[in-house]
């Protein structure tokens, strides 16, 4: 268990060494309170001189590229790549983030800035048109967005002194932008004759419609307007990257290294040459620059920042340096000192000062270095290059002990042994050699097992062998010093290694994520005292693991700040700290470590706010760490609601379909037919799958939904209204704070939440366009006027909607793992919560972003998988209901206390004016008092307490709850088997509404003269329907195996039912008594069918391709259809008893003598002249017309025929119930009815509708339609035909 689950230290960023300076400019400034902020890799930092610390901003997925300042100077705006980057304004105070800006620029954001009053920032993109875009930052709205230029822009600034105006400039152009409104109009800089067209780096604005820029040749252009009115020339001897206006003028610095400051008319005011001071140097290159008061900060091409006060300029302080060209790769750590040792492209070696957070030490070598090694008494350091030689240095003062070239490839790896006699030096051409260190590095022994480059090599501790990792994933150990492969694994099974760097071993199995390439983790270290082990990989994901890790899939907790590939990571000599490299941001992170013991002390570093999961502190997943998850729950999140086809593909298939009637021969339409089908009453109520669906209204009504129908329920007359406008499965449901709206979410390749008026039954407002696959939780705030949504895409997002306007206000990832329930803080609009699988998370508005921080449970508790969450009495109170039966009570993101409120999942919770009332899985319903302090009531949900009045029969005692809802009164309650039920605060419990459980519901049969049904389901009942205006359940029965298909006998005494496992059997019909039953087939009985008459037979079709006949009296198989190539679908009878019609799922139509079932080969024509019992068939003649032209699309899963032969009702699988003219020729319908009867239903299960004989004629008795999908069961009525189709 301890290897599976995630260790319980932590890392907690510390220092950040380096400073992004290629590649950007204009990022580094002076805040209020004069500490320095500036970005590396993906972290902002605000470092502070006066104490020498630096706090870190973490908000950001990628490389930041940019950067601006606010003109309070408190909060700072920056940038970042990635393939949907983002901007965040954050507070350099707090570190926190204020609002995030997406869903507009791609590549990266070049270039931002804020106007003269902070309101407004703009940015520009790095899209193929440079996009520049203005923002109303607070709201996280666009404002206004124009395409830039065609090539890069390099600086973009508000002229501060002329509203609405703007000024770019980039690749041998400058424009001048006009805001009006919401248009973003540019125009060109005219160069004229007064200067060269040339690329302008930077510029600033000035008064009188001035601008001033630099340009690549290092003159300064002076703009008027849109015209160039001078130059200056010489300003630099080489291009000027940057430059920055303040109070007191001007300050420029470019390539040729020199600052120069000018007053305000651009007059010179002096020179800094960094080049000739004592830091400086030959090719130093300015890329930033910010002159406030009597200090300049400056920062270089090389990574470097330099502070210089004014009056001392030849004196300059440097206050930060990194590594800069190509990559950082070399790492090691002095083993008895707190000092870290960096190598890089850039060809310098850099000692750093773990304690002092300094560079201490530097030299430049002549090549690239890809790895460094220091000696175990710290005098020698090693480091290897990447043209194959290796060179030792002095490690008190940096001067050369050998260098040796032996190999022509880099060396990636090299290591000192324990005892410090040898050198193991790897090489990029699959050989290890190893040198004597005494010796002056002499060449001792060569290891050559390998067929792929060394990646990773460790010593024993007695120095006798090595173990070697290669690019192919292989590890290897040979013998020291001589080389020679050990391929006797009993000979090193109890050795043990001085160090564990080797990312390929029994002992790090677990360290590797499922289907990710070997060389993706690219470094590891192990910590022998503290059993913990580090990584670093590929994806710039820094984790923290048990040490040993043996078994696969082993949980983690990971820290996010590297911008890409994280090269290499090692542990202090002390364990204290751990130092990681970033490969191309050039940085190193020194990340303090916090053991088990001192984590309680450090609770402030757990909340970590992210804007995404990935960002988080926390584990990954700690699946290992609580109880295997709850039946009902694990079944749920298995669940899928992805289909093939959605409804709203139904428009392209009709073009489809107009473009194969053009080429076809066209012909006639037949209309449709003289009648209609309203939908008049649903059985059924979506609990299996969802939660908290249930509400009184303003008048006392219930709203719930079930399929694709939004359902109002008056208890009180036992009748139905409906919300029709979905066209997929309704997910979710919440109610509007005054009870009188309501918005409901559904599946969808692009799914829309609806909001709609309960009295009216008409939409408000359609939301669409931000979630996908479908929506799976929604809730409105406490004022009505937003709503919170999560969708079932594999991040999870959560949108935060203006719904009236129809606008999309804020968007986050939620995340990886499902989330079952937001819930929106109804003191605060801008906070709310979600809960999920193994999480919950408190989440705020930044913006267009959301700010997600996850519940810290400490040592409380742990991270178990919340079903339900409501807020508490103040805005920093949060309760959730655990799956393992526990409530969880929060504060602000802490968990403060946990009560045993349930056997089992809590599944719903209703929070009250004082106190609260929960539901769970265990069939009670608790009452509790406003701190969860004590239960006041129980009730629990049996048969025992059904009042008279119930409309049905509770299938079992105890259901479980999945919905609660207080108010009029009464408790309402929602459970997974599909009921609705009322409890009365006395005790007494009313059925309102019930209807099928899991699985799915096949069977219909309607009782050829009562009006009442019969279902049968995957959820092993047998259900009896009153079709009268009472719309209850008579009777139920379980059944041992699920059902698929039942038929009443044609006098009705008896119903015979075909199950799941093969068999059937024939029930009493009054008391759904067994009668009789038959096991002759092992797969599912798929129709059922009574001769009519006397009802002496009964055929009997399978899956198996087979139709038994039965002799009802003798209770004998008499007969056997063989021939049919596939499954069996549908069955009939002719009206003498004597010949079976039958259907197959490979699209066959099949004629069978009964009884004896030989087969029989009819002629089409003559199957119209045939006078049938019943017409259940989708295929023939007569039908052809049901199928639309692009039948492989969906598949007509059921019809019924009226007795007079004039109406053919049909089901498909895009949910609809059809009407059509019998006889269906082919070609006589459209791909989709247009009519009243095209209800939506449910499409990705098959469906089966059966009408009443008598039902669809008028004038007739009882004219209904019954229809059954999934739990539910539809029942509709036949109303005249309302216009034309």
């Amino acid at each position: 268990m301890a290897a599976r689950s995630a260790p319980n230290c932590h890392l907690r960023l510390e220092w950040v060494y380096g400073y992004r300076g290629h590649q950007c400019r204009n990022n580094l400034y002076y805040t209020a309170a004069k500490e320095i902020v500036y970005f590396v890799a993906g972290v902002g930092v605000v470092y502070s001189p006066r104490e020498h610390r630096q706090k870190f901003y973490r908000g950001h997925s990628d490389d930041i590229i940019s950067l601006a300042l606010h003109p309070e100077r408190v909060l700072v705006a920056t940038g970042q790549v990635g393939k949907e980057p983002y901007i965040c304004v954050w507070d350099s105070y707090t570190v926190q983030t204020i609002s995030v800006l997406k869903d507009v620029h791609t590549h990266g954001i070049a270039c931002l800035a804020f106007d003269l009053d902070g309101q407004r920032l703009v940015s520009v993109g790095l899209d193929s048109k440079n996009a520049v875009c203005v923002w109303d930052w607070k709201r996280g709205k666009m404002l206004s967005m124009a395409p830039g230029h065609t090539d890069r822009i390099f600086d973009i600034s508000w002229d501060l002194y002329q509203p609405n105006k703007l000024v770019s400039c980039g690749v041998k152009h400058i424009k001048f932008w006009s805001l009006c409104g919401n248009a973003l109009t540019p125009k060109r800089g005219v160069f004229g004759k007064t200067g060269d067209l040339q690329t302008i780096l930077c510029l600033a604005c000035a008064r009188d419609e001035l601008t001033y820029s630099g340009a690549l040749n290092g003159d300064i252009y002076v703009w008027k307007g849109i015209n160039l009115i001078r130059t200056i020339q010489g300003a630099h001897t080489a291009g000027i990257f940057s430059m920055n206006a303040c109070e007191e003028g001007f300050a420029t610095g470019g390539r040729d290294g020199c600052i120069r400051l000018w007053d305000l008319t651009f007059k010179p005011i002096t020179v800094i040459d960094l080049r000739e001071t004592d830091q400086g140097y030959k090719g130093l290159s300015v890329r930033s620059v910010c002159w406030r008061g009597d200090h300049i900060l400056v920062g270089t091409q090389d990574s470097e920042i330099f502070e210089i006060v004014v009056h001392e300029r030849n004196k300059p302080f440097l206050i930060m340096q990194g590594h800069c060209e190509g990559e950082l790769w070399a790492l090691a750590v002095h083993p008895t000192k707190p000092l870290a040792v960096t190598g890089s492209d850039d060809r310098s070696v850099r000692i750093w000062s773990l304690v002092d957070h300094a560079l201490i030490a530097r030299c430049n070598m002549e090549e690239p270095i890809r790895c460094a090694a220091v000696n175990v008494d710290g005098i020698h350091l090693a480091l290897g290059m990447k043209d194959g030689s290796f060179t030792v240095l002095r490690v008190r003062d940096m001067t050369e002990v050998v260098h040796i070239k032996d190999r022509k490839e880099a060396i990636h790896e090299l290591k000192y042994s324990p005892d410090g006699t040898y050198l193991a030096v790897g090489c990029n051409d699959s050989s290890v050699d190893i040198y004597g260190v005494a010796q002056r590095y002499k060449k001792m022994g060569e290891c050559v097992g390998s067929l792929s480059f060394i990646t990773h090599l460790d010593w024993s501790s007695d120095s006798r062998y090595l173990q070697t990792n290669d690019g192919n994933g292989k590890r290897l150990f040979y013998r020291m010093p001589g080389g020679k492969e050990v391929t006797n694994k009993e000979e090193i099974k109890g050795v043990h290694w001085a160090s564990w760097t080797c990312v390929s071993g029994l002992e790090v199995n677990g360290i590797w994520p499922k289907y990710s390439d070997i060389n993706d983790i690219n470094s590891v270290d192990g910590n022998y005292i503290g059993q913990v082990l580090v990584t670093a990989d590929d994806y710039g994901i820094i984790k923290l693991f048990r040490y040993p890790c043996l078994r696969k899939g082993a949980k983690f907790k990971k820290y996010i700040g590297h911008s890409a590939h994280v090269t290499n990571v090692r542990w202090s000599h002390d364990y204290q700290w751990v130092i990681s490299i970033g490969g191309a941001d050039h940085s190193v992170f020194q990340w303090k470590f916090i053991p088990e013991r001192k984590l309680k002390d450090a609770l402030h570093i757990a909340p970590q706010e992210s804007l995404a999961d990935s960002n988080s502190d926390e584990s990954d997943s700690d699946l290992s760490d609580v109880p295997e998850l709850d039946s009902e729950i694990e079944q749920e999140t298995q669940l899928t609601y992805r289909r093939q086809v959605y409804k709203e593909d139904l428009p392209q298939l009709k073009e489809q379909y107009k473009e194969k009637q053009k080429s076809g021969t066209s012909k006639r339409r037949e209309r449709t037919p003289g009648n209609s089908i309203r939908l008049h009453f649903v059985h059924g109520y979506r609990g299996y799958d969802c939660r908290s669906n249930l509400f009184y209204t303003q008048i006392g009504e219930i709203v719930y939904h079930v399929a694709a129908v939004g359902v109002i329920y008056n208890r009180q007359q036992n009748t139905q209204r409906f919300y029709l406008g979905h066209d997929d499965d309704i997910l979710c449901l919440a109610i509007h704070p005054l009870k009188d709206y309501v918005a409901t979410g559904q599946v969808g390749r692009d799914p829309s939440i609806h909001i709609w008026d309960t009295e009216t039954i008409k939409p408000l407002s359609v939301l669409k366009g931000c979630h996908q696959y479908g929506v799976c939780a929604v809730d409105f705030s406490a004022d009505g006027k937003r709503l919170a949504s999560v969708g079932i895409d594999d991040s999870h997002s959560i949108v935060l909607w203006d719904w009236k306007k129809g606008e999309k206000l804020s968007i986050a990832r939620g995340s990886k793992d499902k989330i079952f329930v937001v819930k929106m803080n109804p003191y605060v609009p801008d906070k709310l919560i979600t809960a999920g699988i193994k999480h919950v998370k408190f989440w705020r508005r930044a913006g267009g972003g959301l700010i997600g921080r996850k519940g810290y449970v400490g040592t409380l508790g742990k991270n178990d998988t919340m079903m339900c969450a409501v807020y508490g009495w103040t805005e920093e109170m949060a309760f959730s209901g655990t799956s393992t039966g526990d409530v969880c009570i929060w504060r602000d993101v802490f968990l403060v206390k946990t009560v045993k409120a349930h056997d089992g999942p809590v599944f719903s919770m209703h929070a009250l004016e004082k106190g609260f009332v929960t539901g769970g899985k265990d069939g009670v319903v608790a009452l509790w008092d406003d701190s969860f302090e004590r239960c006041l009531k129980t009730y629990a949900i049996k048969r025992a307490a059904l009042a008279p009045g119930s409309k049905g029969l509770l299938l079992e005692d105890n259901p479980s709850i999945r919905a609660i809802s207080l108010g009029h009164g009464h408790i309402l309650v929602g459970t997974k088997n599909g009921e609705i039920l009322e409890v009365d605060k006395s005790g007494p419990i009313t059925l309102l509404v019930q209807g099928h459980m899991e699985g799915e519901v096949w069977g219909l049969a309607t009782h050829p003269y009562l009006p009442i049904c019969a279902t049968v389901s995957d959820d092993k009942t047998l259900r009896i329907w009153d079709l009268s205006p009472s719309h209850c359940m008579l009777a139920v029965r379980k059944l041992k195996k699920g059902g698929r298909c039942c038929c009443f006998s044609p006098d009705g005494k008896a119903l015979a039912v075909g199950l799941n496992d093969g068999s059937f059997l024939m029930a009493n019909a009054d008391t759904l008594e067994d009668l009789v039953s038959f096991h002759h087939r092992k797969d599912i009985i798929s129709d059922i069918r009574f001769s009519p008459g006397s009802g002496k037979y009964l055929a009997v079709a399978s899956h198996d391709s087979f139709i038994d006949i039965y002799n009802v009296m003798s209770s004998k198989r008499v007969g056997i259809c063989k021939g049919a190539t596939s499954y069996i679908t549908h069955v009939d009878w002719d009206i003498r008893g004597k010949l079976l019609q039958v259907n197959t799922g490979a699209k066959e139509q099949l004629f069978f003598e009964a009884p004896r079932g030989k087969k029989q080969t009819i002629p089409s024509v003559e199957v119209e002249k045939i006078c049938w019992a019943s017409w259940t068939s989708v295929l023939g003649l007569c039908c052809e017309g049901i199928w639309p032209v692009i039948g492989e699309v969906t598949d007509i899963t059921a019809s019924c025929l009226t007795s007079d032969k004039m109406v053919l009702a049909t089901g498909d699988d895009l949910g609809f119930v059809k009407l059509f003219r019998y006889p269906a020729k082919a070609m006589t319908v459209m791909l989709q009815g247009r009519m009243k009867s095209a209800t939506p239903l449910e499409p990705y299960q098959q469906i089966f509708a059966q009408c009443l004989e008598s039902s669809l004629i008028c004038n007739k008795r009882n004219p209904q339609l019954m229809r059954v999908i999934r739990h539910q069961c539809f029942f509709f009525s036949v109303v005249p035909f309302e216009g034309r189709g």
